[in-house]
């Protein structure tokens, strides 16, 4: 998969995923009423108001980009429904021959790792059958716990061509309270980056990009130049970009000389363009369309910059 994704953004020109990470105050009224009426205002209603949400966006962009990432907590907050939601998402964007980035950020120890894996990536095994569960390609990784929680997705994602990305330095602002703390004189985001491309360097791409990669946020470019050059042939997923306040200028530090090894995020930036002053002459009615053109703004924007 990580050869398809490379593929893709070559073809696209558009290092981009979406984040399909959809709130309830993301999605205008006349969709969510008409979802109300004919569900309710229940769990339900809110789920298919978000489906619905989610895929005017996906028609909207989908020729655009190379990947989505939906982050599966916007889906779980409306329970069973939610994560109805959730995997009615991912398998339109496959029709839509996307990449689907699970943002999951699961780590837990071997057996329960294991479960995960299966559940996102993998086939469970029913009797005399197998079946994908959520059927994500891609998935995010909180080594928090080390080798004992991502071995078991490598084990899973490696026979399906699968892959993962492993938090590494975050975007958010207390992201440092851990990450960026000394270990034998070391911040411990570059000892985490060593461990990405140890876990990595057996299972590499025809693309010559490693199935395992990394998380480093747009909102720390210094730090994300030291990272690139400690993980050369990891492909480095950006988040930060838009709303949490990083451009493309912000960005060059996270691509290779060749323009990839990376690919970046925005969420709100573009699914909920149509509140921002820039694109409000689309008006709530017009919100894909907004979606659209803050799509090939970004695309624009990074592009100018690694130029």
């Amino acid at each position: 998969m990580i050869d398809k994704l490379v593929e893709k953004i070559k073809k696209t020109n558009a290092p981009i995923e979406v984040g399909l990470d959809p709130m309830l105050s993301y999605v205008p009224d006349f969709v969510k009423e008409k979802a109300y009426k004919e569900l309710g205002e229940t769990l339900e209603g809110a789920a298919e108001a978000i489906w619905q949400f989610n895929k005017a966006i996906v028609d909207a962009t989908y020729d655009l980009i190379p990947a989505v990432k939906p982050q599966i907590a916007m889906y779980e907050q409306f329970g069973i429904p939610g994560l109805i939601a959730f995997k009615k998402t991912v398998d339109y964007c496959h029709e839509k021959d996307l990449i689907v980035i699970g943002d999951i950020k699961r780590g837990d120890i071997g057996s329960t790792s294991g479960a995960y894996a299966t559940g996102h990536l993998g086939k469970v095994t029913v009797g005399s059958k197998s079946y994908y569960g959520f059927d994500e390609d891609f998935v995010t990784i909180n080594p928090y716990m080390g080798t004992d929680s991502v071995q078991p997705f490598i084990d899973v994602a490696i026979p399906e061509k699968k892959g993962m990305f492993i938090l590494t330095k975050t975007s958010n602002p207390s992201s440092g309270e851990f990450q960026d703390r000394l270990v034998d004189g070391r911040p411990l985001y570059e000892l985490v980056a060593e461990k990405v491309v140890s876990w990595g360097e057996q299972h590499m791409g025809k693309c010559g990009y490693s199935y395992v990669g990394a998380v480093v946020g747009a909102t720390y470019p210094e730090m994300g130049a030291v990272l690139r050059k400690l993980m050369p042939k990891s492909f480095i997923l950006v988040p930060g970009y838009g709303a949490q306040g990083a451009k493309g200028s912000d960005l060059t530090n996270y691509f290779n000389e060749d323009g990839l090894g990376a690919i970046v995020n925005s969420s709100r930036g573009i699914i909920a363009a149509y509140k921002q002053p820039k694109y409000e002459k689309f008006g709530a009615a017009g919100f894909a369309d907004a979606a659209r053109a803050a799509v090939i703004d970004m695309q624009q924007d990074i592009a100018s910059a690694l130029k």
